[in-house]
């Protein structure tokens, strides 16, 4: 199945760009989409494929835009017991463990969140881009665990994703650094583009890339004879770029425990104690955990904030870590 949005331009709208003036004219599909859609070459201006969402219209242009219908019948259902926060008839609220991926990928097209919630309710999910993600609306990284929210249907998913790009929603992280920040709180503000170096990571630049802002604040500094100096810190997201916090954390000299993507080296653990360095050397995860999650519901309009505590292997660290610096 696939339906059509068909206009023809007013003189009020000439010389809007293309994708601007069809959102515009039909906000239930969002720009993003239908950027997408034209860049796949399913718009038609007076009959003619554009592949560009910049191209101008004008009086009298004639515009028809095709939206398929996303099949998705490739995805097999995974049974992953999912901790289900908050549901509705429109979304769901996931608490989502560290060493499940969000969607299917190269290597990876059956134990992942999106199987999971094909075995939870495979026909309660948006179709909204990629036709791996039904659902998903933003994402985490594997080997970070906390708050997700997905979307039941397309309506909720175009919403939410509204808000992410207008940067309304509320994102707040826990993570344990290597060192002190200094200064011990404030924003960081630069440009992330993908690494020169390697595809799969990302890095922060002068010019390019897209622009990335985190709010951060020490809470508690750990420092004594017996143990590294860590620092308890919390994160602010104010935009969501791939691997923001690792990418900016490592930026300011101080990267996050357990990242073995993106830490920068450090001296081997010398004199600190044994039970603490146990459970740094066994941790096979960052220690990273989106703890705050926070949107406008998109059918009652009611603000919603959700809160969840940090996995256990993280919250023994930080219990030793006290006991250890007394």
């Amino acid at each position: 199945m696939k339906k059509n949005i068909n206009l023809i331009v007013s003189e009020k709208d000439d010389n809007l760009r293309v994708d601007v003036f069809i959102n515009k004219k039909n906000d239930s599909i969002s720009r993003t989409r239908i950027k997408n859609l034209i860049l796949k070459e399913k718009l038609k201006l007076n009959d003619q494929i554009v592949s560009n969402p910049s191209k101008k219209v004008f009086t009298s242009d004639i515009i028809n835009l095709e939206i398929p219908e996303l099949d998705i019948p490739s995805l097999k259902p995974y049974d992953f017991k999912l901790q289900i926060i908050y549901e509705d008839n429109d979304l769901l609220v996931i608490d989502k463990p560290a060493g499940i991926i969000m969607h299917p990928g190269a290597g990876n097209y059956d134990k992942t969140i999106v199987n999971a919630l094909m075995h939870y309710g495979k026909d309660s999910l948006s179709k909204i881009g990629n036709e791996l993600r039904p659902g998903i609306v933003h994402r985490i990284d594997k080997d970070t665990s906390g708050l997700i929210v997905i979307a039941k249907n397309n309506e909720t998913h175009e919403n939410l994703s509204d808000q992410f790009s207008k940067h309304t929603i509320t994102r707040a992280y826990q993570l344990l650094v290597w060192g002190k920040l200094r200064p011990s709180s404030g924003k960081i503000d630069t440009f992330i583009t993908r690494s020169s170096k390697n595809r799969q990571m990302m890095e922060v630049s002068i010019s390019k890339g897209k622009r990335a802002i985190t709010n951060y604040k020490t809470i508690e500094v750990f420092e004594n004879d017996k143990i590294p100096t860590l620092s308890l810190v919390e994160c602010k997201l104010e935009t969501g770029r791939t691997h923001q916090i690792r990418v900016h954390m490592t930026h300011m000299g101080n990267s996050i425990m357990g990242d073995g993507k993106y830490k920068k080296k450090y001296k081997k653990l010398k004199n600190i104690d044994t039970n603490l360095e146990n459970l740094i050397y066994r941790l096979n995860r960052q220690f990273l955990h989106a703890q705050t999650l926070g949107f406008i519901h998109p059918k009652t309009n009611e603000k919603m904030i959700f809160t969840s505590i940090l996995p256990q292997e993280l919250e023994n660290i930080l219990i030793l870590l006290r006991n250890t610096n007394k």
